[in-house]
């Protein structure tokens, strides 16, 4: 599932180039070092903060019209913009949650039997059939 979300840059000339970063949707705050680099980190946490808010309802990211930004909290330190972010938070679900756990399922004796037979992996199979089902890759 790819997002868009509007996010306030705020350019502060120094001379580490740095660029302050605030995601209004998320009330979320970053930097970089550079517009490439702050544009990296503004996808980075709201990827991150996506997959953690898993259980809960993605947050619709505002119209870039709606955007005001003189509400940044960095707005006094610099020239701020606003620009949309995309962000594949599947991506992100796979990079950091790609650790395996161990699920003990129940199956009868008979199906366990044939699907040894048939040289099936089960935990394989199961893997593949949960994605189908969810949707995801």
């Amino acid at each position: 599932m790819k997002v868009i979300y509007p996010v306030i840059f705020t350019e502060t000339k120094d001379e580490k180039d740095v660029v302050l970063v605030y995601i209004p949707d998320l009330n979320g705050m970053t930097e970089g070092y550079g517009l490439q680099d702050a544009i990296e980190m503004a996808k980075d946490y709201v990827g991150n903060v996506l997959v953690d808010m898993a259980a809960i309802e993605i947050p619709k990211g505002s119209q870039i019209k709606d955007i005001d930004i003189k509400k940044s909290p960095f707005f006094e330190y610099g020239e701020s913009f606003v620009s949309l972010v995309d962000v594949d938070v599947d991506y992100f679900r796979r990079t950091l949650k790609s650790k395996s756990v161990r699920r003990n399922i129940t199956l009868p004796e008979w199906l366990d039997d044939m699907a040894t037979k048939a040289k099936i992996n089960v935990s394989a199979f199961v893997q593949e059939a949960l994605k189908q089902k969810l949707g995801v890759a």
